[in-house]
């Protein structure tokens, strides 16, 4: 049945490729589905929003309990993104307060406020493999949960905001493990390195990349075959059944910066700064994909090359804009 769909975060990274995949579902849908964007009040709809044609915006603060009650019980969501959230590991060691606050209070306001308007829907919380404790092997849904960092922990209390749900509301849980894509922020690793080539290309930056530890492997997913298995995994998946999001197999950073830098159209020099490394950097973090695909279908389709040229050429196009501001 046609209703409602709710993206809380449509303006992030995750968020806004999902409202998009979302927007192409509902255009060619004889049925079209009313798409409801949130985003932070204080902020607007970006500007690639008119690529998603047929979305409502609604600015929305999660930590206002009241108005998060007042705008869903108006809307009566059939199903619920919630993709609002801090997104970043290490900032959420400077930003504790901040992170528990819209990853756990932001998300108890959403679930309280759909229990209270007895609103039946389908709710996807996208938690992360940051919930599961450091291994050596590949990570199924049964290993063990031991956060390591705040924002860890942060999103295990989300997973368990979502398991004691009251009423006709049901919770789905998708585990992702790192994704990237075209309007990454650069503080993440690829979107970063793809953002200083195009400085470099363009003569804003000296043709030399500081790093910090190249030997952490990491399961690399596109954001977009990401955004996938989450409506996949919403329309579905078992309520409180975790679903690892990841592609199965781990390259260092190492690898993943040559594979830029090979793309790039002046040489660019790697230099090691030991003042970037970190000494909590996890040295492998590998999921197993095998229940999404076997009980849910879903393989990534993207390449690893696909999305690193998708990546460098979003940067290249932001800084021939002016977009981009350079570092001093």
């Amino acid at each position: 049945m046609p209703g409602a769909i709710l993206v809380t975060g449509a303006a992030g990274f995750a968020g806004g490729h999902l409202l998009e995949l979302l927007s192409r579902d509902a255009t060619r849908a004889a049925n079209r589905d009313e798409i409801v964007a949130w985003h932070r009040p204080e902020g607007a709809p970006p500007r690639w929003t008119t690529s998603s044609p047929g979305v409502r915006w609604d600015a929305v603060d999660l930590l206002d309990r009241r108005a998060v009650e007042d705008a869903v019980a108006r809307l009566r969501p059939r199903a619920v993104y919630h993709c609002a959230g801090a997104a970043h590991v290490g900032r959420a060691w400077d930003s504790t307060e901040a992170t528990f606050a819209i990853n756990v209070r932001g998300t108890h306001h959403l679930l309280d406020g759909l229990e209270r308007a007895g609103v039946d829907a389908r709710v996807l919380i996208p938690s992360s493999a940051m919930v599961y404790a450091p291994a050596d092997e590949p990570q199924t849904e049964r290993h063990p949960l031991r956060p390591s960092s705040p924002y860890g922990v942060s999103k295990l209390a989300q997973e368990m905001l979502g398991m004691r749900a009251h009423g006709p509301v049901s919770v789905m849980i998708a585990r992702a493990f790192n994704h990237m894509g075209p309007r990454q922020d650069p503080d993440f690793a690829a979107s970063g390195f793809a953002r200083r080539i195009a400085d470099i290309e363009k003569g804003r930056w000296q043709p030399e990349i500081s790093v910090g530890n190249l030997e952490a492997r990491r399961d690399l997913t596109d954001v977009r075959d990401t955004v996938r298995a989450y409506r996949l995994i919403l329309e579905r998946g078992q309520p409180g059944r975790p679903y690892n999001v990841c592609s199965g197999r781990a390259i260092t950073i190492r690898h993943l910066l040559d594979l830029l830098v090979a793309r790039a159209r002046v040489p660019v020099t790697v230099r090691v700064d030991p003042a970037r490394l970190r000494p909590n950097d996890t040295p492998l973090l590998v999921g197993d994909p095998g229940r999404l695909r076997d009980e849910l279908g879903w393989r990534p389709e993207i390449s690893l090359e696909r999305t690193l040229d998708d990546l460098l050429e979003y940067w290249r196009e932001e800084t021939e804009k002016g977009k981009v501001k350079t570092e001093k």
